[in-house]
């Protein structure tokens, strides 16, 4: 489809198991589209593909494309590295972030937005530019001092995960599974974060893979998906989630 923002046709993924001699299929024959300024969600049961998705889009080496393609604004991304999807202007805030011990936050993000849009930036400069963000996101002005994600709660991780995305301005977020590991004040705070984002680049397109309806109820997404098995199964709008909310997945496999 022209013009899409992100264009996914008939893929399959596989992942390399250590107790398989062969790959192990996830991904089956999967399509989905997301035009500019979309909000999708992705729900689905334990093993259904939600994450294996978010890293296929990504480009982790873990996950091959076996069949299909990916298409993000109207370029085949499904043989790019990680990087190079990143300075297209695709950015994932990941269920479980990483610890980097010795780079302090603010050091990645100037290295991150001079790799992702060729912005040199003093670290002045950067921290300067920053702080309304800091204080949007609720954190604390020494946390940018602190090594990335090493001893940080689960609520200040995805809270660093937002602030990555407020610096880099993509085109295309996927969450996976954000909303996991927080109470109720850290999911509002990240939440509002995500649509503040949004709302500065209403061409933002967002596609949001969670469990559960309580962070689709700050995000309001325009479309939701049911995952299962490996493609999706069925798709609506806010009323899926609300009947999954009520009925469980049962009712729709």
């Amino acid at each position: 489809m022209a013009n899409s923002l992100l264009e996914i046709s008939n893929l399959v993924s596989t992942v390399q198991d250590d107790d398989q001699a062969q790959p192990v299929q996830i991904l089956n024959s999967l399509d989905l589209v997301v035009q500019p300024g979309e909000v999708h969600a992705i729900m689905g049961p334990n093993g259904s593909g939600k994450s294996t998705l978010a890293n296929t889009l990504m480009g982790s080496p873990q996950y091959e494309v076996a069949g299909g393609s990916i298409k993000f604004k109207d370029t085949d991304i499904s043989d790019l590295d990680p990087d190079e999807r990143s300075k297209l202007g695709m950015f994932m805030a990941f269920q479980y972030p990483q610890t980097i011990p010795g780079v302090s936050v603010l050091n990645f993000l100037r290295q991150a937005l001079s790799a992702r849009k060729g912005i040199e930036m003093s670290v002045l400069e950067l921290r300067l530019s920053i702080m309304e963000w800091i204080d949007k996101l609720g954190i604390d002005e020494s946390f940018l001092e602190r090594h990335l994600n090493d001893g940080f709660s689960g609520g200040e991780k995805k809270r660093n995960e937002v602030l990555q995305m407020a610096v880099l301005e993509p085109d295309l977020a996927i969450l996976d599974e954000t909303d996991s590991g927080l109470d109720i004040d850290a999911l509002a705070a990240v939440a509002d974060g995500v649509n503040q984002i949004k709302a500065q680049n209403p061409d933002m397109g967002v596609v949001a893979i969670t469990h559960y309806i309580r962070l689709l109820n700050y995000l309001k997404p325009s479309h939701v998906h049911i995952l299962a098995n490996g493609r999706i199964i069925k798709s609506g709008g806010f009323e899926i989630a609300e009947r999954l909310e009520a009925e469980g997945y049962e009712s729709f496999l």
